[in-house]
């Protein structure tokens, strides 16, 4: 059987970089330096619409922006690592759940060089329901798994906070347990 022969493509880093199968961001100071085709696809985005713009043009809101920022912050690992699911935003407007993982080049100073990848999960989850931002954030960490303790803490609010968030989401997806709201998130 003969082989079909390719032509000869040459590989270095900004070609793997570009053509990478997921999105990919280079920043400082939590401004876009560089990305890649993917994230412009993902957030339906022209080049300059985002490099040289601050993360925050992602968020659904200022405030979900400076809340992740300080998160991230808080629990960056000693490694330099963090990854969570979030909601983000395209430039057209529409939210869409989104997994973030990323290294900041110094765990001491997260957010003075970093480099992140975004993975679009809009295929498998779904935004039906109109949540508020708080509740975004909250039903992200409950699809992960979280306790009401660990989610307070990781927001910095009480847990009976927390429950009345949650049962909040519940009424809002028709759910009657908590194991059925993650469902229903997942599933929405």
């Amino acid at each position: 059987m003969a082989r079909a022969t390719a032509m000869p493509i040459d590989l270095d880093y900004r070609t793997a970089f570009d053509l990478a199968p997921i999105g990919m961001i280079l920043s400082r100071h939590r401004l876009v330096v560089d990305c890649n085709r993917r994230v412009l696809e993902m957030f339906r985005a022209q080049r300059d619409e985002l490099v040289g713009q601050s993360f925050e043009v992602m968020y659904p809101s200022a405030d979900e922006y400076e809340r992740t920022g300080a998160r991230i912050v808080a629990s960056l690992g000693t490694d330099g690592c963090y990854a969570d699911d979030r909601v983000m935003k395209r430039s057209d407007g529409e939210l869409f759940w989104c997994h973030v993982s990323g290294r900041a080049l110094d765990a001491g100073d997260p957010h003075a060089a970093g480099i992140w990848s975004f993975e679009d999960l809009s295929a498998r989850r779904v935004l039906k329901v109109d949540f508020t931002a708080r509740e975004r954030e909250i039903a992200a960490l409950l699809i992960d798994g979280a306790t009401s303790k660990q989610i307070g803490k990781r927001l910095s609010i009480s847990p009976r906070t927390v429950d009345v968030y949650r049962g909040r989401l519940m009424r809002k997806v028709g759910a009657s347990t908590t194991p059925e709201l993650v469902h229903r998130l997942l599933s929405a």
